[in-house]
């Protein structure tokens, strides 16, 4: 039999399916989440400086090194596993370890990460998280800890994966700089379902810390909006009455579309990153199937209450700029239409007077005409009575029955030569 020729991306289209497999964990356990973007042009930064800082931290554990233009790698660094991800804006650093430490997220458990290579790292902190692993069969015991851990006025807390697990955290920064979750896993839970669960959270806090990006960026153009929206108004108003100068309105107009475009334009991939990671993190709740715990909130009802104003604010700003330039195209449109009827009205006004002075010059012409055939019927006549000055004596006829002879005779012959003239120029 042939052999079928494969496509050349076939197998890494398939591989690209389980390029980023989840981690396994067991409980007791504990996690350090880092993840790094750089301040400006995140999505073009220089892929190579976080390569290398990861072979930089792997080489303090004498660990292999991934491929060179790999987005995604897992293995082992001395007690510890490391799950490196490299994204579209940022990079992310997961540290998993077995055991807990003796006071609850203890800060120390992020020392995994050494301080000088933190300090070195090409990009600024967007967020980091402490994860706490127990095995939870007793709620009592659950809810005492978690009130003990966590700010109760903003605590989220939910059985998850039918009851499988409990998970718990406050999205709140603690003195160490750090988020924290705990994750209380029952005892015929398995290691990747755990490992699951705490990528998930990692996920959501992630895309949640990102995506509020987006809400800054819509705050910071509120004002710059609220001053372009009155310039706009009243340029729209203005345009109900009469304007002296429709063309410099015109040019105001067309200003104030090319500054919405250009912040449409510098906005458009936060506002469009925005809403892919807010559906991101509502994805990844809902894949969490959350019961209610004790009649506390649950992760999607924070997310409600909290999460999801600011993103509506950032869709309602984008809304919001989006119908400015309509808007300002639309009184354009009209503006100019309304200065090409003005100067259309102008030509005609302007054709008009030219036809009246091309009559007037039509009418001049036929006088200068007119008074040209007397011209030169005058020197003709004359010419003739000298041309004919001999037969006055011959004929016995006066000069001046003569010339009254000849007149009717001269005018006729000038004035058909003319019209021969200017028929044939015509």
């Amino acid at each position: 039999m042939t052999p079928i020729t494969d496509h050349p991306l076939r197998f890494a289209l398939a591989n690209e399916l389980h390029a980023r497999p989840f981690p396994s964990m067991r409980a007791p356990g504990r996690a350090a989440f880092l993840a790094l973007k750089p301040s400006k042009n995140a999505a073009g930064r220089d892929r190579a400086a976080d390569m290398a800082h990861l072979t930089d931290l792997l080489d303090r554990f004498a660990a292999p090194h991934p491929e060179p233009d790999a987005t995604h790698y897992f293995g082992q660094i001395g007690k510890h596993q490391l799950k490196w991800e490299s994204h579209t804006e940022f990079v992310t650093y997961t540290i998993l370890g077995e055991g807990v430490a003796e006071r609850p997220f203890d800060a120390a458990t992020f020392s995994v990460f050494p301080n000088d290579w933190l300090s070195s790292a090409p990009g600024t902190r967007i967020t980091s998280a402490l994860i706490r692993v127990e095995v939870g069969d007793d709620d009592d015991t659950i809810a005492s800890k978690v009130q003990e851990w966590f700010v109760p006025e903003s605590l989220a807390i939910s059985r998850v994966l039918d009851d499988e697990l409990v998970i718990a955290g406050d999205f709140r920064i603690d003195p160490a700089g750090h988020m924290r979750f705990a994750v209380f896993a029952r005892p015929q839970v398995g290691m990747r379902r755990i490992g699951r669960v705490v990528q998930r959270l990692c996920e959501i806090e992630t895309y949640k810390a990102m995506s509020m990006l987006g809400l800054t960026r819509a705050r910071g153009l509120g004002p710059q909006m609220g001053m372009i929206d009155t310039t706009l108004s009243k340029l729209i108003d203005d345009m109900r009455g009469p304007m002296p100068d429709p063309a410099a309105q015109l040019h105001s107009l067309l200003e104030v579309s090319a500054e919405l475009e250009s912040i449409a334009a510098q906005s458009s991939f936060r506002f469009g990153a925005t809403g892919a990671y807010e559906t991101i993190v509502n994805q990844r709740i809902t894949v969490l199937r959350e019961e209610r715990f004790g009649g506390r909130q649950t992760f999607g009802e924070f997310m409600m209450r909290r999460y999801d104003p600011a993103m509506r604010t950032v869709k309602s700003t984008q809304e919001r700029l989006h119908a400015m330039s309509d808007r300002a195209l639309r009184a354009g449109d009209l503006l100019r239409t309304r200065v090409d009827v003005e100067r259309s009205a102008q030509n005609q006004a302007l054709l008009t007077s030219m036809d009246k002075r091309a009559d007037l010059q039509l009418r001049l012409q036929h006088t200068v005409e007119g008074l040209s055939i007397v011209a030169i019927s005058y020197y003709a006549l004359n010419l003739a009575l000298y041309v004919l000055g001999p037969l006055q004596y011959s004929l016995g006829i006066s000069k001046t029955i003569m010339a009254a002879i000849a007149t009717p005779v001269v005018v006729l012959c000038v004035w058909a030569l003319l019209r021969r003239i200017r028929k044939h120029m015509d």
